[in-house]
């Protein structure tokens, strides 16, 4: 994820004589959210200790300092599980990280020394502590006490219970206690009160007031004065009036905070969101030099892709969500404030969409490239090749980020139009109805109902049988998937007991997190899908997880594992599946997710552009289950512009059959009124009663789905991704050798297209391949069709490739020999803005389309981290300086070994070419370092300057048709 949790940011580290001179040292990793809440103390003689109470899992960490300018690991090459008792000699550099396995909760003392600074040692002990006596039960003598019981995935059953001490109060205080095991250390119950300023709830239900009031209160928990995290400002606070994104993740975040606000935040605090989407927005830093081809105004400012994969954008590009909050804020913004605000957020949004078009759109498919937004944990969602050749990832194309460039269009067009700009406003409608229309076209899979999570990478480009419900989400709430194919989405998408996993079906050999996981936020814009296609069952098991999730974690979790529902699922057998690897409570997503659900999905009010709407959905299983105790709900004191707003639903009498009530009719200070409110239509205060009338039968079904947590199964797994061990073409035909494993059958796909199915592993004889074709093969299984990842593709055009340093490369660098590291001449760290590199005379005997790239490596940071993925503008002409093909390419992180370090190529520029002799040049572009937000990043292209630069080894190009 952005905040980058199993191998974080990291510069080599420099010791230092530490034995002399104590440094600040920390023991980081997933049991503190990979900050610096446990300083390693300096006890003399280069001997550093922390004391860390640590809960049960398999926990990865690292030793390292405030800014991440020190990295210590026990070996540089892979990840080692320490044994408590056992000392270790820790690697002064970068490196995977290291794990604990902890059986049950308990104190552990991290001792480093550092006394040879050369060749510190850890040992990691656990220490023996007293045994605490019973809790006192905090509802004792309490008269006002209710409960919620769930039954788990193993046949027991999880209570959660709720009191309150002055039921009749304007402000209640909870508490609130559960009897499931809590990810984090820590007693079984807590305390909270409702909070003045927010709404609250009084349903006839303690423990629904209660949980809402729990919302409520984390909510104020996130709302902070400063944020920090140590890969900026040296890890020192950084103020900002602004929402950090949870209990162990102290920053804000673009995709948390507008996904947060979107569903229900910039309803209860759009100045806060302001602020916080405010600090997402950034302009080039003094001394950059805007290069010709990028687009936009010339301060620069854009929203700001956060660091990541392979380097932040365009590797990712799901910035663009900001457009999801800033549209809520624009809604909910006191009208003084607005105008401003949409001002900039207009220039924002025209400087990111307008170079995101640039970097990131594929004219030939009509879609934008990108990982996809937040499943941004490569190993766990994508194939087991890709996070050695992110430059595949980067060209893929993903369901739920092109949604999400839909959105910003439409928004940035709305603006554009109200500032006068018509002919902008046309421009960017005119992209998302395209954009709509090659969603539709590229992205759905007739056989599977739905719509594809994301195509294959270059050389295949298929949209492959995965599926996230985000996207799915995302794609009904937008409107790009009509009615016909909301229905078939909501009823075809798999639900657990405990609800919707984030991605199905899901990877073998992968732990907990993105993989095998339900994250409440997801399942909050699951429930919007549902209650926009009216489709009952699926609204209820929104509704039942995201309450189940709070009430028994006594808090609004980051994530929780997908068929047991818990926070934490302790595979002893498989510690390195143990899962979800990080979790953090009051998350601020899902904290926004669980606010939404009860204001704008059970009180159905939600802003609009010009007031509110109201339409409220409640199901006859939450009417009879949730409140059944009562004839009327009420939501109180909820502000908007200025005005207060009192809701209450009339509910009619419980029935025993599915589906939801429609409304009767809406009173407004006592009158009639549609159910939509323009704000001149409402006063100071406001009193607003919704009667709900007949039960409408739910639409569609739900697909439902089980197994045992503990076991990888066809039923809910997909067969691990093939391999074609070898491609021969003769004559017109090619010979496809592949394999995999257990009892998967096979799918070849040539150049995207599918030609041959239900294969066993061997071999497959292509009798219609031509000179240009590219091949990729989908392992299925039988029973279940659940499907793998494409393989990495290959091709029959062996290609040209001209290497360092062949006399027609030219570049103001000289070429580096061979090293330890890398076993092959290159242009050693290319990429200075004022940089040459040109290949000429590339002579093309066979016309065609060809795929050009750059062989390059780039270990600017690790392939999960950083601001520093290569960024150029590649440029091939013809023998007269004509262009025939230019555009952005694309160089990511790739992995660093000790030694041959295998290089990679870049993403493709598409240039049809005639016979004849050619030139191709490389020139700047630019990457998030070039952002003034990231002056302050502590590893490349931070303090030390922009950072877009790698290793060059040559040019390819490859003929595709």
């Amino acid at each position: 994820m952005k905040r980058h949790i199993l191998a974080l940011a990291a510069l080599s580290a420099s010791c230092g004589a530490l034995a002399d001179a104590p440094r600040e040292l920390y023991i980081r990793g997933a049991f503190n959210g990979w900050g610096t809440d446990n300083a390693l103390v300096h006890k003399g003689n280069g001997i550093y200790q922390a004391d860390i109470l640590v809960s049960p899992g398999n926990h990865a960490f690292k030793v390292g300092s405030g800014d991440w300018s020190a990295e210590w690991v026990a070996d540089a090459g892979k990840s080692v599980t320490v044994a408590p008792g056992t000392a270790y000699v820790l690697e002064t550099q970068p490196g995977p990280e290291d794990y604990l396995f902890v059986r049950r909760t308990g104190t552990y003392r991290f001792i480093v020394d550092a006394s040879d600074a050369k060749a510190p040692k850890l040992r990691v002990e656990r220490l023996e502590t007293a045994q605490a006596g019973p809790a006192a039960d905090p509802h004792a003598g309490r008269e006002a006490v209710a409960a919620l019981t769930w039954p788990t995935w193993d046949g027991k059953q999880e209570s959660a219970r709720f009191s309150t001490p002055d039921a009749g109060a304007p402000l209640r205080r909870y508490a609130h206690s559960t009897t499931m095991s809590l990810r984090d250390p820590g007693p079984q119950s807590s305390e909270y009160s409702e909070q003045a300023g927010l709404p609250r709830v009084r349903s006839g239900n303690l423990a629904f007031d209660a949980l809402f009031a729990l919302a409520g209160a984390e909510m104020r928990l996130d709302s902070v004065s400063q944020i920090k995290d140590g890969n900026y400002n040296g890890g020192a606070p950084v103020p900002c009036e602004c929402f950090e994104t949870g209990e162990k993740w102290h920053y804000v975040w673009t995709r948390d905070l507008s996904y947060a606000a979107d569903l229900g935040l910039a309803l209860l605090d759009p100045q806060r969101v302001r602020n916080s989407l405010d600090f997402k927005l950034s302009g080039w830093r003094a001394g950059v030099a805007k290069a010709p081809q990028v687009a936009g105004s010339p301060d620069g400012l854009q929203v700001v892709q956060d660091t990541g994969s392979g380097g932040s954008w365009p590797v990712s590009t799901d910035r663009v969500t900001w457009a999801f909050a800033a549209e809520e804020v624009l809604r909910t913004l006191p009208a003084a404030e607005r105008p401003a605000f949409a001002q900039k957020a207009l220039k924002a949004l025209v400087n990111t969409l307008e170079n995101d078009r640039l970097a990131a759109f594929d004219a030939t498919t009509g879609l934008y490239t990108g990982e996809q937004s937040f499943l941004d944990w490569r190993d766990q969602s994508y194939a087991a090749w890709i996070p050695n050749d992110l430059a595949s990832m980067a060209s893929a194309k993903a369901l739920s980020t092109n949604v999400g460039h839909y959105q910003a269009l439409r928004l940035a067009a709305r603006l554009a139009r109200e500032h006068g700009d018509a002919a902008r406003g046309q421009r960017y409608d005119g992209w998302a109805d395209a954009l709509k229309r090659a969603i539709n076209e590229r992205l759905w899979l007739d056989d599977a109902g739905m719509y594809s999570s994301l195509t294959a990478a270059h050389f295949d480009g298929a949209p492959m049988h995965k599926f996230d419900w985000l996207g799915q989400a995302l794609a009904i709430v937008s409107g790009v998937a009509d009615e016909r194919r909301a229905q078939s989405i909501l009823a075809r998408y798999p639900h657990s007991p405990m609800g919707a996993p984030v991605i199905w079906p899901q990877q073998q050999g992968m732990p907990v997190y993105h993989n095998r996981a339900l994250w409440p936020f997801v399942t909050a814009y699951g429930l919007r899908a549902a209650v926009r296609g009216g489709n009952a069952a699926v609204a209820d098991a929104a509704y039942d997880s995201l309450m189940r999730g709070a009430a028994l974690n006594m808090s609004n979790m980051e994530n929780l594992e997908w068929l047991s529902g818990q926070p934490l699922l302790l595979d002893e057998k498989n510690p390195s599946l143990i899962g979800p690897v990080i979790n953090s409570r009051r998350q601020l997503w899902s904290v926004g997710a669980y606010l939404g659900m009860v204001v704008q999905n059970v009180f159905g009010v939600s802003a609009t552009d010009e007031g509110i709407a109201l339409q409220p959905f409640v199901t006859a299983k939450l009417r009879r289950e949730m409140f059944g105790a009562s004839s009327e709900i009420a939501l109180r004191e909820l502000r908007l512009h200025g005005r207060r707003i009192d809701v209450r639903l009339q509910l009619p009498p419980a029935s025993r059959e599915d589906g939801h009530y429609a409304v009767e009719r809406i009173l407004v200070n006592g009158k009639p009124a549609a159910n939509t409110l323009r704000l001149a239509e409402l006063q100071e205060t406001n009193q607003i009663e919704i009667v709900l009338g007949g039960l409408v039968p739910g639409q569609g079904g739900i697909r439902r789905v089980n197994a045992d947590p503990y076991a990888e199964t066809s039923t809910t797994f997909a067969p691990k991704d093939p391999v074609i061990t070898s491609l021969q073409a003769r004559g017109g035909h090619a010979t496809l050798r592949f394999g995999g494993s257990g009892e998967a059958r096979y799918s070849v796909y040539r150049d995207g297209q599918l030609v041959a199915s239900d294969l066993p592993a061997g071999s497959w004889v292509d009798r219609q391949a031509g000179a240009t074709s590219c091949y990729a093969v989908e392992a299925r299984f039988p029973d279940s069709g659940n499907a793998s990842h494409h393989s990495v593709p290959r091709c029959v055009d062996s290609g040209i490739e001209i290497k360092v340093p062949d006399a027609r490369i030219q570049s103001n660098l000289r070429p580096s020999p061979p090293n330890a590291r890398f076993a092959a001449p290159h242009l050693a760290n290319w990429g200075q803005p004022g940089d040459r590199f040109a290949v000429d005379r590339i002579r093309v005997t066979r016309p065609g389309l060809y795929q050009v790239q750059v062989r390059y490596h780039n270990a600017a940071n690790q392939v999960n981290l950083g601001i520093s993925g290569g960024v150029k503008w590649l440029a091939v002409k013809d023998a007269r300086g004509k262009v025939v093909a230019q555009g952005v390419v694309q160089l990511p992180h790739a992995p660093l070994a000790k030694a041959n370090t295998p290089t990679v190529y870049s993403t493709p520029l598409g240039a049809t070419l005639a016979k004849g002799s050619y030139r191709a040049e490389l020139s700047d572009f630019y990457n998030m370092s070039y952002l003034e937000s990231n002056r302050s990043f502590s590893a490349a292209g931070g303090t030390q300057g922009p950072s877009n630069r790698f290793d060059i080894y040559g040019l390819r190009l490859i003929r595709v048709r």
